[in-house]
């Protein structure tokens, strides 16, 4: 596996509006991409620093896997996303040496990207994703 940079770090928010006005009136970052993934149950928007990105995370259902986050732990980062050049591929390879997998292959992701998580039981508690284009 070849981690090529840290694709973005997950923020989990009550509301992306509110949430945006942060970055962008206080740290005068641009949003570029506001998304809903229906079957995630999430709606996300993207800032760009460099070659990493922020994703902020607004739960569209309290069933959702942000929303029970949010009432579980409260706002706050939610993962950290590294880019691989193939996410199935990566997954493989973790599980092989006894990672515990969310997802045993890729998926469809915000911004086209193909994810896939490994769970924080097995990650130190940090729930990590892997993206691939």
């Amino acid at each position: 596996m070849n981690i090529s940079h840290i694709e973005h770090i997950g923020i989990a928010v009550k509301n992306i509006e509110e949430s945006k006005k942060y970055y962008e009136e206080v740290l005068g970052l641009s949003c570029y991409a506001v998304e809903e993934v229906k079957d995630q149950k999430v709606k996300t928007a993207f800032f760009k620093i460099g070659d990493t990105k922020i994703e902020l995370l607004e739960s569209t259902s309290p069933e959702g896997p942000i929303g029970k986050f949010i009432e579980k732990k409260g706002e706050g980062i939610h993962h950290i996303a590294f880019a691989v050049p193939d996410t199935t591929e990566a997954l493989q390879d973790i599980a092989g040496k006894g990672v515990q997998l969310v997802d045993k292959v890729a998926r469809s992701g915000a911004e086209g990207l193909n994810i896939g998580f490994l769970h924080p039981r097995s990650t130190h508690g940090v729930l990590t994703e892997l993206c691939s284009k």
